[in-house]
């Protein structure tokens, strides 16, 4: 029941982001700023400790877990690359711009949301405290999932129309994604290595992707003061909530 009510929470997350995207194109930098800042917060007083805690209480060999975080911040790396050396090919050789390749790119995130879904849901299957603190961070980064997934469509030349139903799409997938773990259950050892990936791949969209493109245009000391802002608040909830 935990694991639907915060994949219901992702869903109004992705279309706030979206909605937001739409009608304050010009405020996207201080949400960004803020949610890298709750990312980095979730991974280091959240999930690094969970995952040490449990190592240690179990006695499980750490290695998996730290290979499993490199690997998570590697393979979103390489993923991102690809994308954009394909976005990079459509500039230099068609300046037209193409609505399917906007398309082609709101599904690949609706498949990374419903693999965020797919998150919260395997982090309840550890304990209580694991799926919050998933959910936690799912939940704050869709938030932007949903901006991108408006900015890559009205970007192809796609209507605002296509991009809400895309948006709707996006939103839908975690919950979707979450549900679908209440039909199997995974051993405690590849939890905490799966909880090693999902670390690694916050560690990069937060410090990698959402932070640099908040300041790609708008580089301020407010900037950087909401970064540490959101860093504050999530060691404040885990320390005091």
């Amino acid at each position: 029941m935990q694991t639907v009510l915060f994949a219901i929470g992702t869903f109004f997350s992705t279309l706030m982001g979206g909605l937001f995207a739409i009608k304050y194109r010009d405020k996207l930098h201080y949400i960004m700023a803020f949610t890298a800042g709750v990312i980095l917060g979730v991974v280091s007083f959240e999930i690094l400790p969970e995952i040490i805690s449990q190592v240690k209480n179990n006695g499980y060999d750490p290695t998996p877990v730290t290979i499993a975080l490199v690997a998570g911040f590697m393979l979103f790396h390489v993923l991102e690359r690809s994308m954009d050396i394909h976005r990079h090919a459509e500039e230099t050789y068609a300046p037209h711009r193409h609505p399917q390749v906007g398309i082609l790119s709101a599904l690949a995130l609706a498949g990374h949301s419903f693999m965020d879904g797919v998150s919260i849901g395997l982090g309840f299957q550890i304990n209580h405290s694991a799926g919050l603190l998933v959910a936690i961070a799912v939940i704050s980064h869709d938030f932007t999932d949903g901006m991108n997934t408006v900015t890559v469509m009205i970007s192809s030349a796609n209507s605002t129309r296509r991009a809400k139903m895309l948006l709707l799409l996006d939103a839908a997938a975690p919950v979707l994604g979450a549900l679908s773990t209440t039909l199997f259950r995974l051993p405690p050892q590849f939890l905490f290595v799966y909880l090693g990936v999902f670390a690694g791949f916050l560690l990069y969209i937060s410090t990698s992707d959402i932070l640099p493109e908040a300041h790609s245009k708008h580089s301020s000391y407010k900037l950087i003061g909401l970064t540490a802002i959101g860093v504050l608040f999530i060691f404040a909830v885990t320390r005091y909530a």
